[in-house]
């Protein structure tokens, strides 16, 4: 930190606590922010910038897609919600050299465990650390940078063209979770990258919530 071996200083909480021998277990734990400062009321030289974790209420997920939805001007919203799911589809293919295969299976068979929704397609894939970040809430996939592995790294918006393979036809922009709960109770997410050998899963379930 450069500081010289006769200078004093001090190490607080972001609420000006400083940290000692007696309370440093109680106020240091994982993810809190310190300031190393020349003493507790020391003026700060510019803004911080601090990192907040949190779990929010599963209702967000689940049921924060249903206003975009059941307002869909009078028009049936299921379309919408599986345009959601092809979007996907359609921007895991948009570097492929070969054929885009997309396909929507109707699953009312025991296959599955329940009737269910199948969108498959041959894109890249995703890694794990991209299924993970797809399940988190209102996470765009153009705006994903820093810490977050986007699914659609180099992903280029089209220019505006009429609804097509080439265009994104995402209507709402509340995301596949919100369209795979509109639609039912549970995402399964199976992929496996084009450079890995390795298959990767992921399961939101509204019952497990």
């Amino acid at each position: 930190f450069g500081i010289a071996t006769d200078e004093n200083f001090v190490i607080t909480t972001t609420n000006r606590k400083e940290i000692t021998e007696d309370n440093f277990s109680e106020l240091v734990q994982d993810g809190v922010t310190l300031y190393l400062l020349q003493s507790v009321d020391q003026m700060l030289l510019s803004a911080t910038k601090e990192r907040i974790d949190f779990l929010p209420h599963y209702d967000t997920l689940v049921k924060s897609g249903m206003y975009e939805y059941y307002a869909s001007e009078g028009q049936n919203p299921l379309p919408f919600a599986l345009a959601e799911l092809i979007d996907n589809s359609l921007s895991a293919t948009s570097r492929n050299t070969g054929i885009r295969s997309i396909q929507i299976k109707l699953l009312f068979d025991d296959s599955q465990g329940k009737p269910a929704v199948a969108v498959i397609d041959n894109g890249r894939g995703m890694t794990s650390k991209q299924l993970n970040n797809w399940a988190v809430y209102r996470l765009s996939k153009f705006t994903r940078q820093g810490d977050f592995e986007s699914d659609h790294s180099g992903y280029v918006r089209p220019l505006p063209v009429p609804r097509s393979l080439n265009s994104d036809i995402s209507y709402f922009g509340v995301g596949g979770k919100q369209a795979v709960f509109f639609v039912g109770q549970s995402a399964r997410m199976v992929s496996k990258p084009a450079d890995s050998q390795d298959v990767h899963e992921l399961v939101l379930s509204k019952e497990d919530f």
